[in-house]
């Protein structure tokens, strides 16, 4: 899976813990549903880390939270 899979992959884990659906994030995280909507569905090509920073802070978590998941470890080293 490619970065924005995993991304997209870990917001849809971290929504579905929280009990919140994605247009719902959006809207606690100030980020507009049509960025929230293209990085979900691949159509963002890189989501900036502003943008996931403001994703984590909706999701009352730190950037070391989100990318400390195993999903991001197994993309780094296929990366490598």
């Amino acid at each position: 899976m490619d970065t924005r899979g995993t991304i997209a992959e870990r917001i849809y884990q971290l929504c579905k813990e929280r009990g919140i659906v994605p247009n719902r994030l959006s809207s606690i995280a100030a980020v507009p549903r049509s960025t929230v909507e293209g990085i979900l569905n691949g159509k963002s090509r890189n989501p900036d880390i502003a943008t996931v920073k403001k994703l984590c802070d909706g999701l009352g978590i730190t950037l070391g939270e989100f990318f400390s998941a195993p999903e991001f470890e197994q993309s780094e080293r296929e990366i490598k």
